[in-house]
């Protein structure tokens, strides 16, 4: 039985060959690509991968469901393009899949992750447990920023002490990387804000950050990472902080009809 891998891509060139490389064992490669201009196309076919693309529409979410269904094999293996799978992990999936609770039972798989930051391992993000396992057919993915699939059906979780079968992920290996990334995505937040029906509160804007970093710098034992994890669970608050204050933005701008085309000229004290 074989496993398609699906990879999303937009310039992708930096990760993409070690991704590549990685996987290259599996029965087929699909590349999901929103239309690069650097050299990830070329990559992807050195490695005879089958291409498609998708609009580019900022992040990758809304696309997963159109191009898993591209795949030919009955379970798909999907990874990020600046990810890479271990043959420890490939070695496993394989033989996992052919098994009978595979077979008869499970519908997908839920894989621990390492992520690097600035070329160090952090504990505060471990095991930061993902699907990333599906059986084609009893999955739906929503189109929202950072959601998780749906799985119709029991889903199998690899032990997180099994470190060796981890994800390795190659994060932010810049602070100015992560900064420009944290503007995208805390206002791709507010859309989850709203479903959820969230509302500004001062309180929340106040505690949510501080409780964010003290859950990654001392329950995750990011202490012991270093100087890498205090700053990882200072800017986890800070992207909290920012997602919030902007929910802030977005409902004050509606209260007051705010139109930046038509602002004031003067000002009282």
């Amino acid at each position: 039985m074989g496993i398609s891998v699906v990879i999303h891509t937009y310039n992708s060139e930096m990760y993409l060959e070690k991704c590549l490389e990685s996987v290259k064992e599996f029965a087929e490669i699909i590349i999901c690509d929103m239309y690069s201009t650097d050299k990830t196309i070329e990559i992807a076919q050195k490695y005879g991968c089958r291409i498609i693309y998708h609009e580019n529409i900022g992040y990758a979410d809304p696309a997963r469901n159109w191009a898993m269904n591209h795949a030919s094999n009955e379970w798909i293996f999907v990874l990020d393009s600046d990810e890479i799978s271990p043959k420890t992990l490939n070695d496993f999936l394989h033989e996992w899949v052919e098994t009978e609770k595979a077979k008869t039972h499970y519908k997908g798989m839920y894989i621990p992750r390492k992520n690097i930051q600035i070329g160090n391992f952090l504990r505060a993000w471990y095991p930061n447990t993902i699907i990333r396992l599906f059986k084609k057919g009893y999955f739906d993915w929503p189109a929202e920023v950072h959601c998780s699939p749906k799985i119709l059906g029991a889903v199998y979780t690899i032990n997180p002490k099994e470190h060796e079968k981890a994800i390795i992920h190659y994060n932010h290996q810049s602070i100015s990387s992560f900064i420009k990334r944290m503007d995208i995505y805390t206002t791709l937040e507010l859309d989850k804000f709203s479903q959820r029906g969230v509302k500004f509160k001062l309180w929340y804007l106040l505690l949510r950050p501080i409780g964010e970093f003290i859950k990654r710098y001392f329950f995750k034992s990011g202490y012991k990472d270093g100087m890498p994890g205090f700053l990882f669970a200072i800017f986890i608050g800070i992207y909290k902080f920012i997602a919030i204050a902007k929910l802030w933005e977005m409902e004050y701008k509606e209260k007051v009809n705010f139109d930046e085309t038509n602002l004031p000229t003067e000002y009282n004290m």
